[in-house]
């Protein structure tokens, strides 16, 4: 590549990336327009679906605190239970749905509808399961509260251990899937709506800023 090849391609990236910003500015600006309620949902919704992964996760734990019969350190294993669930699944919503659709980087309906029920599945529901495991599992060795299996029975225990607590958080996760569609969903309306609302008025972006 020549140096003006290269320079030609590093104006054209810095067009591309200005063009993005500008688009991203008319964007934001309709959307602080939208009604109270499209706003609430989209600034909002992620903490609702959140909120729902904290509850899963103290519902896993409580689980598996019966099963192995833990009785000590309630506060110190309901805590991270309550929240590590709660940042992950918000931090993971913001980033690959709303950011992404509201930085006009996620226009395919279908996917991010797959990838909000994706995230409420897995991140909102399943992962607040996984990490209850691990966790009751250091309290019940050091607590001495259920006879742990050696090395060789180890991966058949804690597969048997973790089975009906999985059965039972099974609807949990099917909620927090459903949850993540529907939002997804409700979201990307909104952006619709922001799209339409800029064709419909056939506005150039400079005369939304000014």
């Amino acid at each position: 590549m020549t140096g003006r090849e290269f320079l030609e391609l590093d104006s054209l990236q810095q067009s591309l990336y200005l063009e993005r910003l500008r688009r991203m500015e008319v964007i934001q600006k309709i959307f602080n327009e939208l009604p109270k309620a499209d706003q609430n949902l989209c600034n909002h919704g992620s903490y609702f679906l959140a909120a729902n992964s904290s509850l899963c996760g103290l519902a896993a734990n409580n689980f598996f605190r019966n099963i192995l019969h833990v009785r000590r350190a309630p506060i110190v294993a309901g805590v991270p239970m309550a929240v590590i669930p709660f940042l992950s699944t918000v931090a993971v919503y913001e980033v690959f749905v709303r950011q992404a659709l509201f930085s006009g980087e996620l226009n395919c309906e279908v996917c991010a509808v797959v990838r909000g029920g994706l995230i409420g599945a897995a991140v909102g529901g399943l992962y607040p399961v996984f990490l209850a495991l691990p966790m009751n599992a250091s309290l019940a060795a050091r607590f001495s509260s259920s006879p742990l299996p050696g090395k060789e029975n180890l991966l058949r225990y804690w597969l048997t251990t973790a089975r009906p607590v999985f059965r039972k958080m099974s609807l949990g996760v099917l909620i927090q899937g459903l949850t993540g569609l529907y939002l997804a969903t409700k979201q990307h309306g909104i952006y619709v709506k922001i799209l339409q609302q800029m064709n419909a008025a056939n506005r150039d972006p400079e005369e939304l800023q000014a």
